[in-house]
């Protein structure tokens, strides 16, 4: 299966367009963004747990991360609520689930395998009053992951970069020339494109650039299985 796969083209979609696959877990459905791959995938998509939902226990062969975007997500390691972002590394197992229900932005097999970092943060930089602020998450290699928050009014500028860029709407409004993008809002760029966003009403963003992005490696992992 292949969504979205062809990082060198430019990616957008908003809420309104979201179309929901029910997983195999029962209660659990998804909104594929990008994928390469079958049920075992490089992917990102938002995920929707009813209330009382489950996961299987599993390991993630290449590492997983997620925004908690609605609700409260949970395994056994702790309870995370909304604007909660979590890394779990390569190697790493949990059994996911969801008591209220949840609803969150996930990242599959995407890591450097050498990336070993486990954290647990919270998307909670105070907005500014006017420009903008950025706060860097996680850096690893070519990865750079940052929140960041931006008044009404204020210019975001991208520059063009070596690998893709991602941009999360965790909150509030942004556009693109005559474009809106409301919140939970993604944007995919590709390698050495510029973006640039006018600041429509208070937002928070969550930002990804990454080198392992490419699609020879994204095609090559799934294809092997994480190995």
């Amino acid at each position: 299966m292949n969504i979205r796969a062809d990082l060198s083209q430019p990616a957008r979609l908003t809420p309104d367009e979201w179309i929901w696959v029910d997983s195999p877990q029962p209660g659990v459905a998804r909104v594929m963004l990008d994928r390469v791959g079958d049920e075992v995938a490089v992917a990102t998509s938002f995920v929707r747990y009813a209330p009382g939902s489950r996961f299987e226990g599993h390991e993630h062969a290449l590492g997983e991360e997620f925004i908690v975007l609605q609700g409260e997500f949970g395994d056994e390691h702790g309870r995370y609520p909304a604007g909660s972002y979590l890394r779990n590394p390569p190697g790493s197992r949990h059994v996911p689930y969801s008591e209220p229900g949840c609803l969150i932005w996930v990242k599959l097999r995407q890591f450097d395998p050498a990336d070993q970092r486990q954290c647990m943060l919270s998307l909670d930089t105070p907005i500014p009053d006017e420009g903008d602020r950025h706060t860097t998450l996680h850096a690893h290699g070519h990865e750079v992951v940052e929140e960041i928050v931006a008044a009404p009014g204020a210019r975001i500028e991208f520059a063009p970069v070596e690998c893709p860029r991602e941009v999360l709407v965790f909150e509030g409004v942004v556009g693109e020339g005559e474009v809106s993008y409301p919140a939970w809002s993604w944007l995919r760029n590709p390698a050495g494109q510029p973006l640039v966003l006018e600041v429509e009403s208070p937002v928070r963003l969550f930002t990804k650039t990454r080198a392992l992005y490419e699609p020879v490696n994204r095609a090559r992992y799934a294809a092997s299985g994480g190995r």
